[in-house]
């Protein structure tokens, strides 16, 4: 049968020479496939200087989906995502700018965590708001799309596959 190339992109086989790789290679799904990969990694501050040049997507407003998914030309981020966003970027360069002038952040402790969760279990018993830090940004549901998968590498459904009373086994 021979060898045989795994797109770990993809997540797909196919015979390994050189016009099925360079087909498979410079194909639309892999380079789409490879750049959802990639944006999974990026810097949040890159992710917000490109949200915020795109205009809003009115289909994905209006219905919560898109047909185009994450090939969109528009931003399917509302305007709590780009704060969210916005703040955790200038989180990010607060925390740069105390490490440049040589401010001593000393690493998270078990101690503080339990210390700063029993100060905001005892000011929510009073009553009291603590100030916190922001949530980190964090993608909005469903992105970024997964693909669906083609029915011969689909899971059997709960009952197993139905197969006609001529062509079961004897």
């Amino acid at each position: 049968m021979g060898k045989r190339y795994f797109c770990d992109y993809c997540d797909r086989s196919f015979q390994d020479n050189l016009h099925n790789r360079k087909k498979h290679l410079n194909g639309v799904q892999h380079l789409r496939a490879k750049r959802v990969w990639y944006d999974l990694f990026r810097d949040a501050a890159a992710i917000l200087q490109e949200e915020q040049t795109k205009k809003p997507c009115r289909k994905f407003l209006q219905t919560g989906q898109c047909d185009f998914g994450s090939n969109c030309r528009f931003s399917h981020m509302t305007e709590q995502d780009l704060e969210k966003l916005s703040a955790q970027v200038q989180g990010e360069k607060r925390l740069k700018e105390l490490q440049r002038e040589g401010a001593d952040i000393p690493p998270g402790t078990i101690e503080d965590w339990l210390d700063k969760r029993a100060q905001r279990l005892s000011a929510a018993q009073s009553n009291s708001v603590l100030l916190e830090k922001p949530a980190p940004f964090q993608y909005p549901p469903g992105w970024p799309p997964v693909q669906e998968l083609p029915p011969s590498l689909q899971a059997p459904p709960p009952g197993g596959w139905l197969v006609p009373p001529n062509l079961q086994w004897g």
